[in-house]
């Protein structure tokens, strides 16, 4: 048997990265059902459009046998004739006037339920991602998230603006036809109900395959958006490393798998339609055969053949269309699966209610408790971590690469929770704590700053809806880069591009400084903040980095030994575990694991 080779295990990988997991079988009506909430603030519109879609069926209905009154009067050659075929033609004009008025009324009103729900439902899912856990956005692709904000959502709306949902209202005319047609002639109307058992088995067939087929354009869809939105935001790294032509290949036969499942539901969608056309002509050939010579024969009334003919033609109208609403009704519900499983989550970042927090202990800012933590099952990152800090004290962590240091700065902030022990924010347990109310405790000075589009006003005063623009001034003037970003256009508001591209990563850490001043919380975590600084950066820096930690308790994540010196205490760490800790000259007096990191870092060597 012949192995798979790199090239193939890693199409294999890539398709298990993106691909998304199968869904389970799903009934159109639960689905349907659980729309309810996002259409019920809106039911006056969607009451009104339903009106408007009853008038236009009995308006439809009605126009053969005005027709039919008109050609019987013409065809009896009887006085006052032609006066009544001008009144038909009057009453055929009028009720067309009306309809186009009322099928202009329904479908805004309708695409209006649509675009309201839709937004409704689009802002429920964005919100609802603000609730999930860390560890959810580690394993989705971010190109699966924007697909269910944006393509699936899109999806569910075209049920409205396509007129999806007027299924009910051709139903309805169908029902009325097929009475009328009894009505006016039932061996007539036998002619075309024959034809409804094979237009019924070839719709059951298209059913049962249409589903599968949208549900695969969804899936393709998600991972065409995943690919994408990997390949630009590493960009930089495709470029430097010349890998454009096997990024280009990679994402051709993801593009091409794309155009083949739509293949499938274009094939499905226009057979259908192919078929019923057929069956339509077939049927109206057939009618006109029969009654053409009883017509002449005068067993058949000249109008009422007419009126049949228009009777059919509207017969399998509805038909067609509610076969080819149908297909739609399948591609969004198909987007509607995808949605519900996604707020069928039940992993959320906080619990919605949390239990009362007891009184604190002012005398610790923080504290560890035996707290563990591991991403993964059997690989733990965090064991049996214990510490406290005293308000205003400042503690270092040290350590290698994946020793531990940033994970205990995310389970402070609750991006995610220990898997043992207790953790305590001013003595009390963070698990008792709003999320929003804990994080307010704290300023965050990342490594990699983000920065949002807007303006530098913005960014500083992150959170706030109204900037105090004197306090973002005396923020950078503490910092000593007031000067610096007043001589870009627009001093404080200079636009941001997306993700601060448009500012060196200088200039970027200074943003950050600024924003954890005017945030003026008691907590300060600094992970390496003076990384991404050249010297005189730096310098201007270290006067409000004194001042800034003088008055807060501080957690500093450190990379370079030589920022460490004159905290009050150094947490050593290594495989997940405090190994030691003291202050900078004890723990070289030690000659233990930090001094011999710190002996690496004064030979030249760089801690990571």
């Amino acid at each position: 048997m012949t192995r798979p080779t790199n090239n193939q295990r890693g199409a294999r990988a890539l398709r298990a990265f993106h691909e998304e997991d199968e869904q389970q079988k799903t009934y159109d009506l639960a689905l349907l059902r659980r729309l309810g909430p996002y259409l019920a603030p809106h039911r006056g519109v969607l009451i009104a459009s339903l009106v408007a879609l009853l008038a236009l069926s009995a308006l439809a209905l009605g126009r053969p046998l005005v027709m039919q009154h008109g050609m019987n009067a013409a065809a009896s050659a009887a006085p006052g004739a032609s006066d009544q075929l001008v009144k038909a033609g009057l009453s055929l004009l009028a009720m067309i006037s009306a309809e186009q008025l009322l099928i202009f009324l329904q479908i805004f009103s309708m695409q209006i339920v649509g675009a309201r729900a839709m937004h409704d439902l689009r802002l429920q899912v964005f919100q609802f991602l603000h609730t999930r856990r860390l560890a959810f956005f580690d394993n989705q692709p971010v190109g699966r998230l924007v697909t269910r904000v944006t393509n699936d959502v899109d999806a569910l709306n075209e049920m409205f603006a396509s007129g999806a949902l007027n299924a009910v209202g051709d139903l309805l005319r169908l029902l009325g036809i097929v009475a009328l047609m009894l009505y006016l002639n039932w061996k007539l109307a036998l002619i075309a109900f024959a034809a409804v058992p094979p237009i019924a088995l070839l719709v059951n067939w298209i059913r049962k395959r249409a589903r599968v087929a949208f549900r695969e354009i969804r899936l393709k869809t998600a991972r065409l958006n995943a690919s994408l939105a990997e390949q630009i935001s590493g960009m930089a790294v495709v470029q430097a490393y010349a890998r454009e032509e096997p990024c280009q290949a990679e994402f051709d036969e993801i593009n091409r798998t794309y155009r083949d499942v739509n293949y499938r539901s274009i094939a499905l969608d226009a057979g259908q339609d192919a078929a019923i056309e057929m069956v339509s002509s077939i049927c109206i050939a057939a009618l006109i055969w029969y009654a053409g010579a009883r017509v002449f024969g005068e067993q058949i009334p000249f109008g009422q053949l007419v009126a049949f003919v228009a009777y059919i033609e509207q017969f399998f109208g509805p038909i067609r269309d509610l076969s080819a609403r149908y297909t739609i009704l399948q591609s969004s519900l198909t987007g509607a699966e995808r949605i519900f499983q996604l707020l069928d989550s039940t992993e959320e970042d906080a619990p919605p209610h949390p239990s009362p927090a007891p009184d604190g202990d002012p005398s610790l800012a923080l504290s560890f408790e035996q707290v563990s933590f591991a991403y993964k099952a059997g690989a733990p990152v965090l064991q049996e971590i214990s510490f406290a800090a005293r308000p205003g004290e400042r503690i270092a962590l040290v350590g290698a690469t994946g020793s531990g240091k940033s994970t205990i700065a995310s389970l402070l902030l609750r991006l995610y929770d220990p898997t043992a022990g207790t953790l305590r924010v001013e003595g009390r347990d963070v698990l008792a704590l709003d999320r929003t109310t804990l994080r307010r405790r704290f300023a965050v000075v990342p490594q990699d700053v983000f920065l949002f589009p807007g303006t530098v006003a913005d960014n500083i005063a992150l959170g706030d809806p109204s900037p105090d623009r004197s306090r973002v001034e005396r923020c950078l003037q503490q910092i000593g880069a007031l000067d610096l970003f007043q001589q870009r256009p627009g001093a404080l508001d200079a636009p941001v591009d997306e993700r601060g591209s448009n500012f060196s990563a200088g200039e970027r850490q200074l943003l950050a400084f600024a924003r954890a001043l005017y945030r003026d919380a008691p907590i300060l975590i600094l992970d390496e903040a003076t990384a991404s600084v050249d010297s005189v950066t730096e310098a201007r820096l270290q006067t409000a980095l004194d001042a800034l930690l003088s008055r807060r308790t501080a957690l500093i994540i450190a990379h370079r030994l030589s920022t460490v010196r004159s905290v009050d205490r150094i947490l050593v760490l290594s495989q997940g575990q405090i190994v030691e800790q003291g202050s900078h000259d004890e723990l070289l007096q030690k000659d233990g694991l930090y001094a011999r990191l710190h002996a690496l870092h004064q030979t030249g060597s760089l801690l990571t």
